[in-house]
C-alpha cells in the first residue's frame, strides 16, 4: 500500500489490530493472519484477511482520506473475486464499509470485524427466492389466528361476520401493509438484508411487523427474532399485540422475564437499554443468537451504544419509524451541530437511514400521514391555538419582562423569560388555570356520553403534571359537580408508584381507568377522562378513541411533536364502546372524524410557519435568554396575578418540515465560500495532503482576524476540542461528522471491553474509571502519581477501589496508547 496516504494506513492498521488481526511487522511471535499487497489477476490488494484455516476471507481496499471509500468498490470486487474472498472492507481510515458479496450492498461500520465475526457471518446464507404457497394475501395473519375462519358459518353469514371478526380479533392486512411486506420480500430477492419501513403513527407498524416476522420464520431460515423497543412500557404492549396474532404458531417472550429460558422462544422482546446495560448483549448472546433484529422507532433506539447491539447480531435487520424524513429535505450535514439536541436528532435520523442502506433518504417502503388521510385510514387534527396575556409575551422573540415573587413571596427584580422557562423558572398557576379552562370549554366531547372526550396532556415536568392534574380535578368538580370525585384527571408518570403507571395506560386504553363512566352502564368508557403525563405516552401508545391532545409545554423536537400529535390520528367508531348493540342511539354520528390538538406554546407555528426549508433561522425564545446583563437570576419566579385567555383560534394543521442551524458556523461558511481565492487555495492544499501549509494559511486568513477554533467549536455545539485539520475536512465535506465526547468515549470503551472483557460485577466501575481517567485531569494525575489516598474524596474514587487489580493499570495504559486526551476540553 505504498501509494496510499500514510495517515490512512496507520489508522487502518490500528483498526485491524483492535479487531484482533495480526499484521506483518506487528505480530511478533504470534501467527500472522493478514497479508499485504497481494498480486492477483485483477491487480494488487492492499490487505487480505485470512480465515482460521488460512483461506482468503476478506480484502481491505484502502483509499486516501479525501476520497470516499466507495470509489474503490468495483476495484475491490475484482480483487475479492480473484482471491475468492466473500467479504470486502472499504476504508479511507475515517469512513468504513463492510461488503458481503453474497448479501447485497456495502454497509457502513464503526469498527472492523474480527476473524471470528467474519467466519460467523459466513453461516448466514438464507434462501432468497422463496414464496408462500398461497401467496401473501390480506388474510395472511388471519389464517394464523384462525386457520379455518372462512369455513365458519358465522363468517359466511353477512349479518354475523362483523361480530365474528371482532370476537376472534382477526387481523386482515390493508393494501399498504401488504405493500410493505412485498417491498421487503422484493429486496430480499435482490440480495438485501436491511430494510426500513417509514409508516405514519396509526398505520399498524406492529401488525405489519407480525406479518413480516411470520414470513421470515417460515421462508428464510430464521430461527429466532429479536424485537427491540426503546421504552419499558412498550415491551408488554408489543408482546400482547404480537401474541394476539402469532401465538398459535410461535412463542413470544420478554427477555428480562425469561433470562434463563429465552432460547425456547421464536420471538424475544427487549428494551435496548436492557441489552446495553453492562454490555450484557456481548456476554450473554452470540452474534448468531438472532437471525432477524427489528428496531421499533429506529431513529430513537439506535444511538451510539444501542447501534452496537444492533450491529452485533448477524442476519436480517429491519427498522421501523413513524417519523418522516421530510424535515431533512434541505438539511446540510456540514451545518449540523454535534451536541445540540435538535441537530443531534437530525443526525440520528440521517444515521438511521444510513444504517438500513437507505443513504439516499428513500426507505424500503413509505406510507405517510397524508397517504393515510387520503385513503381514509387516518385523520388530521384541528389545532386550537390558545393565548393568555403572559403566554403571548413569553412566546414572543423579545420574551416576557416580568417582576414577580420568589418562593417566600418576596419581590424579585424584573427579569426576562422565554417559553422554555415556563414551569422551570417562570411559574404561574393563574396561567395554568386559564390553560385548563380553555381546554374544558373547547374540548371535543364523547358523542354518546357528552363527557369531555378522552384526552392526553403533555406537561413540562412531573411537578407540572401534579399541578395540572389538581387544577383539572378542581375544575371538574365546578363544571360537573359530584360526577368524578377527583377521577376526572389522573397523573400518569414514572413518579407514580401505585398503581403501576404502565397498567394505568393500559386501563385508559381499555376504558376502565378508575372504573367506567357511570352515566350509562351499557356504554363502556373510562371514568377518568384525562391522562396527564410528561413523556410516557408519546410513542407506541395505541388508544384509538382519543379526541383531544394538549401540549402544555413548548416542544423543540420535531419527532416529539409528530409523535405526540400522532396519538390522535387513528380512526374510531364509538359504537364499539356499547355493550349491547341494540341500545345504540341511531341519531348520533359515531365516527371519529377529527381530533383537537390544544397548542398553548405555538408549537404548530414553530414547526410549520417559522422555519423555511431554504433559509436558516435562529431558534426562537432561546437566543435572547440571558441577554441584557449578567445579574444573577432567581431559580424560580412566581406570578400571582390573574392571566385570562386572550385568544382561542382553531387552525387546520398541514404536514411540513423544519430546518435549524447555528448562525455563527453558517456565517463562517458563507464568508469562507465567498472568498474564491482562499477557498481554491485551501482546497488545493487539502487535496494534495499539504495539511501543514493549509493550517498556517487558515490561521493567517481566519483565526487571527474574525474567528477562533473555540468559537467555531461552540457554534458547532461540540463538547470536544477540534483541530484546524478536523475543521477543514469537515467544512469541505471530506468527513461527514466530528464525533462528540460521548461518541468518542463510547467507541473507545467498546474496544477496551472487547479486548479485556471485564466481568459483570466490575463492569460499571470499569466504565466509570475509564471515562473519568480520559476526561478528568485531576483524577488522572492522582492515579498517575500513585496518590490513591486522595481518591477517597474524588467522585470517581470509589469506583477506582472497586476495580480488579490488573485493570487499575490496563485502563491508564490503554487510554494513553489509544486516545488523544487533548480532544477533551479541560482534560
Amino acid at each position: 500500500m505504498n501509494s496510499k496516504e500514510p495517515d490512512a494506513r496507520i489508522r487502518i492498521d490500528k483498526m485491524l489490530l483492535e479487531a484482533g488481526w495480526k499484521l506483518p511487522g506487528w505480530a511478533k511471535d504470534e501467527e500472522i493472519n493478514v497479508t499485504t499487497e497481494i498480486d492477483n489477476n485483477s491487480g494488487e490488494a492492499d490487505y487480505v484477511l485470512l480465515s482460521s484455516k488460512e483461506n482468503h476471507l476478506c480484502t481491505v481496499e484502502a483509499k486516501k482520506t479525501l476520497l470516499s471509500p466507495l470509489v474503490g468498490k468495483e476495484q475491490a470486487r475484482g480483487y475479492a473475486k480473484s482471491l475468492n474472498c466473500r467479504f470486502i472492507i472499504l476504508s479511507n481510515g475515517i469512513l468504513h464499509y463492510l461488503w458481503d458479496l453474497e448479501q447485497g450492498n456495502p454497509v457502513k461500520i464503526e469498527k472492523f470485524p474480527s476473524q471470528e465475526d467474519l467466519e460467523m457471518k459466513t453461516t448466514f446464507n438464507p434462501p432468497r427466492d422463496e414464496d408462500e404457497d398461497n401467496g401473501l394475501n390480506e388474510d395472511y395473519l388471519a389464517i394464523t389466528q384462525f386457520p379455518q375462519y372462512n369455513n365458519s358459518p358465522d363468517y359466511k353469514s353477512e349479518d354475523k361476520r362483523k361480530e365474528f371478526l371482532k370476537k376472534n380479533n382477526l387481523r386482515f392486512l390493508r393494501h399498504y401493509q401488504l405493500g410493505a411486506i412485498k417491498a421487503v420480500q422484493s429486496k430480499i430477492k435482490k440480495g438485501g438484508d436491511r430494510f426500513l419501513l417509514e409508516m405514519a403513527t396509526g398505520t399498524g407498524k406492529t401488525t405489519t411487523s407480525a406479518a413480516i416476522i411470520k414470513m421470515f420464520l417460515r421462508l428464510y431460515k430464521v430461527n429466532r427474532v429479536l424485537f427491540l423497543v426503546d421504552r419499558l412500557e412498550l415491551e408488554t404492549q408489543a408482546k400482547k399485540e404480537i401474541n394476539d396474532i402469532l401465538q398459535n404458531d410461535f412463542e413470544t417472550v420478554i427477555w428480562k422475564e425469561n433470562k434463563d429460558d429465552w432460547r425456547r422462544a421464536n420471538i424475544v422482546i427487549s428494551t435496548v437499554q436492557s441489552f446495553t446495560r453492562d454490555n450484557k448483549y456481548k456476554r450473554i448472546f452470540k452474534p448468531n443468537s438472532f437471525d432477524l433484529v427489528i428496531s421499533d422507532e429506529a431513529h430513537r433506539s439506535l444511538g451510539a451504544s444501542s447501534r452496537n447491539v444492533f450491529e452485533y447480531f448477524i442476519g436480517f435487520k429491519l427498522g421501523l419509524t413513524a417519523t418522516p424524513r421530510d424535515f431533512l429535505k434541505s438539511v446540510n450535514e456540514d451545518d449540523m451541530s454535534m451536541s445540540d439536541p435538535k441537530d443531534l436528532e437530525r443526525r440520528l435520523m440521517l444515521d438511521t437511514y444510513s444504517i438500513f442502506g437507505c443513504e439516499d433518504g428513500e426507505p424500503t417502503f413509505r406510507y405517510s400521514l397524508l397517504d393515510g388521510v387520503k385513503d381514509g385510514f387516518l385523520i388530521n387534527p384541528t389545532v386550537v391555538d390558545v393565548e393568555t396575556g403572559l403566554s403571548a409575551d413569553i412566546m414572543s422573540k423579545e420574551g416576557l419582562t416580568f417582576k414577580g415573587v420568589d418562593k417566600e413571596g418576596k419581590d424579585v427584580d424584573e427579569q426576562q423569560f422565554f417559553k422554555k422557562d415556563f414551569e422551570r423558572k417562570f411559574k404561574s398557576d393563574e396561567t395554568n388555570l386559564s390553560f385548563c379552562n380553555a381546554f374544558i370549554k373547547n374540548a371535543l366531547l364523547d358523542p354518546y356520553s357528552n363527557e369531555i372526550g378522552k384526552t392526553l396532556i403533555f406537561c413540562v415536568s412531573q411537578k407540572h403534571a401534579v399541578k395540572i392534574t389538581t387544577i383539572l380535578n378542581e375544575l371538574a368538580e365546578k363544571y360537573f359537580p359530584n360526577q368524578y370525585q377527583s377521577d376526572f384527571a389522573i397523573q400518569v408518570t414514572s413518579s407514580v408508584t401505585s398503581p403501576d403507571p404502565q397498567q394505568m395506560t393500559i386501563d385508559f386504553k381499555n376504558n376502565n381507568l378508575n372504573g367506567n363512566s357511570p352515566l350509562n352502564e351499557l356504554y363502556k368508557t373510562s371514568k377518568a377522562r384525562v391522562c396527564v403525563t410528561v413523556g410516557m405516552m408519546t410513542t407506541g401508545y395505541d388508544c384509538k378513541d382519543l379526541l383531544n391532545i394538549c401540549l402544555f409545554r413548548p416542544i423543540f423536537s420535531p419527532t416529539e411533536f409528530i409523535q405526540m400529535k400522532g396519538r390522535g390520528t387513528r380512526l374510531f367508531d364509538f359504537k364499539e364502546c356499547w355493550i349491547d348493540e341494540k341500545e345504540i342511539p341511531k341519531t348520533v354520528n359515531s365516527i371519529k372524524s377529527s381530533f383537537k390538538l390544544f397548542d398553548y406554546f405555538k408549537n404548530y407555528q414553530y414547526f410549520e410557519e417559522e422555519f423555511d426549508y431554504d433559509q436558516v433561522l435562529k431558534l426562537p425564545s432561546e437566543g435572547g435568554e440571558g441577554e441584557g446583563g449578567t445579574k444573577p437570576r432567581p431559580e424560580e419566579v412566581f406570578n400571582k396575578n390573574i392571566d385570562p385567555v386572550k385568544k382561542t383560534e382553531e387552525i387546520n394543521i398541514p404536514q411540513a418540515g423544519m430546518r435549524i442551524d447555528r448562525d455563527l458556523y453558517k456565517s463562517f461558511k458563507e464568508e469562507f465560500f465567498k472568498d474564491k481565492q482562499s477557498y481554491s487555495s485551501l482546497k488545493q492544499m487539502i487535496e494534495n495532503q499539504n495539511f501543514n501549509d493549509a493550517e498556517e494559511y487558515f490561521k493567517e486568513k481566519y483565526l487571527k482576524k474574525s474567528y477562533s477554533l473555540d468559537r467555531l467549536r461552540e457554534a458547532l455545539g461540540l463538547d470536544v476540542n477540534i483541530s484546524i485539520k478536523d475543521l477543514l475536512l469537515y467544512t469541505f465535506g471530506f468527513i461527514s461528522k466530528i464525533k462528540n465526547k460521548d461518541e468518542i468515549l463510547e467507541e473507545e470503551f467498546d474496544k477496551f471491553d472487547d479486548k479485556f472483557k471485564p466481568d459483570e460485577s466490575s463492569f460499571n466501575a470499569v466504565k466509570q474509571v475509564f471515562e473519568a481517567y480520559a476526561t478528568d485531569k485531576d483524577f488522572r494525575e492522582k492515579i498517575d502519581s500513585g496518590k490513591y489516598a486522595e481518591l477517597n474524596v474524588h467522585p470517581s474514587g470509589d469506583y477506582f477501589f472497586k476495580l480488579p487489580e490488573d485493570l487499575r493499570n490496563k485502563i491508564p495504559t490503554y487510554i494513553k496508547e489509544n486516545i488523544n486526551l487533548e480532544r477533551f476540553i479541560n482534560a
